[in-house]
């Protein structure tokens, strides 16, 4: 992946030597191995960067909105050279200042007496791998600038590219990066994500029971034509007796279809002791019945009244 990447270092613990009249500043470190946003730089990139660090151009502050943007002219304060790598430490150059710059003697004495206020802020775009929670940096494929910024702080930030730099970089960044400097918010997004999967969750398990449910009425309904009973929806009083809304619900609450072949089973049975076949079949496919079939306690026939009381 390229990205455009903005980044810190400053010269603490470095013996530097500063040339004021002919505007020089030598040893100056300018890309270590590990950055402080947490990037790891691979000793090769470091190695194959030299040419694109040499004559780099140098500027006061960082460029305001696109990183990848024209500079004003009073922002330019010099240049970089000499740039060499020192195994195990990083790159290091010289840097060339204007004398006349209204920046020169503030930038000499802090090179003098105070390093750590010698700090570079890197544009440059750059190739990037995620291995494992470290987010390492295989090669530098061009140096945009480099600017001369006091506050480290404002530098801690990564911004993405196209691969021809012409596009307005957006700012963006990585997961690490957000734990280490926002951790409050990081929290927060985490709890926010936490309360979304929890509704997710919820709305799953709601259509897996809706959908159990009517997996189980197809079963109840191959069950019951296999029997020969009713349909639960048949129009028919006395159909609707034989399979009533009690009945197909102990069956949807049956632990397996086993169980509920049996109740079925044992429905069936009841059935044809009250009406025998041609009741069931009759109340199945919602046929008149004949008068002598309504009458109480007529033996071999289903009578509505009879069949309640034997189901209840």
């Amino acid at each position: 992946m390229t990205e455009m990447l903005q980044e810190f270092f400053d010269s603490r613990g470095v013996q530097m030597r500063v040339d004021r009249e002919a505007g020089v500043i030598r040893g100056v470190k300018i890309l270590g191995l590990k950055s402080r946003n947490g990037r790891t730089y691979l000793p090769e990139a470091l190695s194959q960067a030299v040419r694109l660090y040499e004559d780099a151009k140098v500027n006061v502050n960082h460029p305001k909105g696109n990183p990848t943007g024209p500079r004003d002219y009073q922002d330019r304060i010099g240049v970089i050279r000499n740039v060499a790598v020192r195994a195990g430490e990083g790159l290091f150059a010289d840097f060339h200042f204007n004398p006349k710059h209204g920046l020169a003697e503030q930038l000499a004495w802090d090179a003098e007496h105070a390093p750590e206020n010698v700090g570079f802020s890197h544009n440059v775009q750059a190739r990037t791998a995620q291995r494992g929670d470290k987010l390492v940096v295989e090669a530098i494929t061009r140096v945009q600038s480099v600017d001369l910024v006091a506050d480290p702080a404002t530098t801690r930030g990564l911004f993405e590219s196209g691969t021809t730099g012409d596009e307005p970089a957006r700012p963006s960044f990585s997961l690490a990066d957000l734990k280490r400097d926002y951790p409050e918010l990081v929290e927060e997004l985490c709890r926010e994500q936490t309360a979304e999967l929890d509704k997710l969750r919820a709305e799953v398990n709601r259509l897996e029971a809706l959908e159990a449910v009517h997996q189980k009425r197809l079963v109840v309904r191959r069950l019951l034509g296999e029997f020969n009973l009713p349909d639960p929806d048949a129009a028919d009083p006395q159909a609707r007796s034989i399979t009533s809304d009690r009945f197909i619900e102990s069956l949807l609450a049956a632990p397996n279809e086993q169980a509920m072949r049996e109740l079925v089973e044992e429905r069936a049975a009841l059935v044809r002791s009250l009406g025998g076949a041609e009741g069931v079949r009759a109340a199945t496919e919602g046929k008149p019945r004949s008068r002598e079939a309504h009458l109480l306690g007529t033996p071999g026939r289903l009578d509505t009244k009879t069949f309640v009381e034997a189901i209840t």
